[in-house]
């Protein structure tokens, strides 16, 4: 006789059968290792080890920014024919679907050649190496969310459309914060028309053309800066197997005996206050942050006038 099944493995053997009856399909969100936690009762471990499985059988796989969801099917490898290479379109969509799934530290030339089925020599007949490819990838993710056609609005109304707009590139594509930058930024143009967008809202707001740079470039700092932490944040929980509450209950002693030197008798006073007192989601930290930029800038803009 068979033992009895073991709880991790009756979650697998659930979620494996919804996925096998259509009712969770491709891309949709499975519970976290907290909502299995809940809903079957089971420790953190079970329940970490019970997604676990279901990556390792191909069932799912992480999404940054989203967690973890129902994989698709692979697609049949085509036939490498080195005399008709992948549109250049088609490499540039297959290298974001490779970085969106598992972050740019795993997508190589050679893993991107893999997944369309080419021989690797072919793709550099389109890009001529990563860097063009982070790019290309760049322009087409922020292509995705083009500022309206006409500038209405006052200069806060058009920069917050700006900052909303990146934050969402972000939210969808957490691999292109990482690749923003300002002191050497990338010459895409569907990233550089937020600059010329905020520069002209300014400009005509009276403030002179060099502030309006600082200006602007701090804006788009605190979006990138805070999406920084979007990729961080969904690998370390694939890698940990916590979510931010749970990750935080588990250093409860340590911060018990840091604080109990009285040291951080403030940092103390906040942490008595219970756990929802400070809401550490990042879309609530992007619009704190970005609501207070925008104020901060009114004095600026009137002050210049």
């Amino acid at each position: 006789m068979h033992g009895a099944e073991a709880p991790f493995q009756r979650i697998v053997a659930r979620i494996r059968s919804a996925i096998a009856a259509g009712e969770l399909r491709p891309g949709d969100r499975v519970p976290s290792t907290r909502e299995l936690m809940r809903e079957h009762g089971v420790a953190m471990a079970t329940a970490t080890k019970a997604l676990t499985a279901l990556r390792r059988e191909g069932l799912v796989e992480p999404r940054p920014g989203v967690g973890t969801v129902v994989a698709r099917p692979p697609r049949a490898r085509p036939e490498a024919v080195p005399d008709s290479p992948a549109p250049l379109e088609r490499v540039v969509a297959t290298a974001i679907r490779l970085a969106d799934a598992d972050g740019l530290a795993v997508l190589s030339m050679r893993r991107l050649a893999a997944a369309l089925g080419l021989p690797t020599m072919t793709v550099y007949r389109h890009v001529a190496g990563k860097e063009e490819l982070l790019l290309l990838m760049t322009d087409a993710a922020f292509g995705e969310a083009p500022l309206p056609g006409v500038a209405d609005g006052d200069w806060r109304s058009r920069l917050e459309t700006s900052a909303r707009l990146q934050w969402g590139v972000y939210r969808r594509h957490p691999w292109a914060a990482e690749v923003m930058s300002f002191t050497r930024p990338p010459m895409a143009a569907n990233a550089m028309a937020h600059t010329e967008w905020n520069l002209a809202a300014l400009d005509a707001a009276g403030v002179p053309l060099p502030v309006a740079m600082h200006a602007t470039m701090m804006l788009a700092n605190h979006v990138r800066g805070t999406a920084i932490n979007l990729e961080w944040e969904a690998g370390a929980e694939q890698d940990t197997g916590l979510d931010n509450v749970q990750w935080f209950t588990a250093q409860e002693e340590r911060f018990a005996r840091i604080t109990a030197t009285g040291r951080f008798p403030t940092f103390l006073r906040l942490a008595m206050l219970g756990p929802d007192a400070v809401d550490f989601e990042l879309d609530t930290l992007f619009e704190f942050g970005l609501t207070r930029l925008l104020d901060g800038l009114t004095r600026l803009v009137r002050d210049e006038r």
